[in-house]
C-alpha cells in the first residue's frame, strides 16, 4: 500500500479538475475562434460585409481564452509535484495560497467580463 495514499489521491483528482478546467476553457477560446471565422466566411460570401463580418475583440477572446487554459496546465502541474514532494515529506508545513491561482482567477475573471461587455455591446 502507498504511504498516505488518500492524500496523493485527492491531490491527483484536484490535479485532474484542474486539467478538465483548462482544456474546457481551451476548447471555448478555439470555438470562439472558429464561429468569429466562421462568421467572417458567411459575411463574405454573401456579399454582406457590413452585417455579418468578424471582430478583432472575438479574436481577443478566443487566443486570451487558449492562453489562459495553458498557463491553467501550468500551474496545475507545479501545483501537482509541489504537493506530492510535500505529501511525501515527514516535516510539517504550513498551507499558503499561490499568487498564480489569484492571477489566473483574475484573468478568468477579466475574461468574463469583456465577454459580458461584448455581449452588451452587441445587443444594444
Amino acid at each position: 500500500m502507498i504511504k498516505r495514499y488518500s492524500d496523493h489521491a485527492a491531490n491527483e483528482r484536484t490535479y485532474l479538475a484542474w486539467i478538465r478546467t483548462a482544456i474546457a476553457i481551451m476548447a471555448f477560446g478555439f470555438l470562439i475562434e472558429k464561429f468569429n471565422l466562421f462568421v467572417d466566411y458567411i459575411g463574405k460570401s454573401i456579399g454582406n460585409e457590413g452585417q455579418l463580418h468578424a471582430t478583432v475583440s472575438a479574436e481577443f477572446v478566443g487566443i486570451g481564452a487558449m492562453v489562459v487554459g495553458i498557463l491553467i496546465i501550468v500551474s496545475a502541474t507545479v501545483r501537482f509535484y509541489t504537493l506530492k514532494r510535500l505529501i511525501e515529506s515527514d516535516e510539517v508545513s504550513i498551507y499558503s495560497g499561490r499568487k498564480t491561482h489569484a492571477l489566473l482567477s483574475l484573468l478568468m475573471v477579466s475574461m468574463g467580463l469583456f465577454v459580458l461587455f461584448y455581449m452588451i455591446h452587441r445587443v444594444l
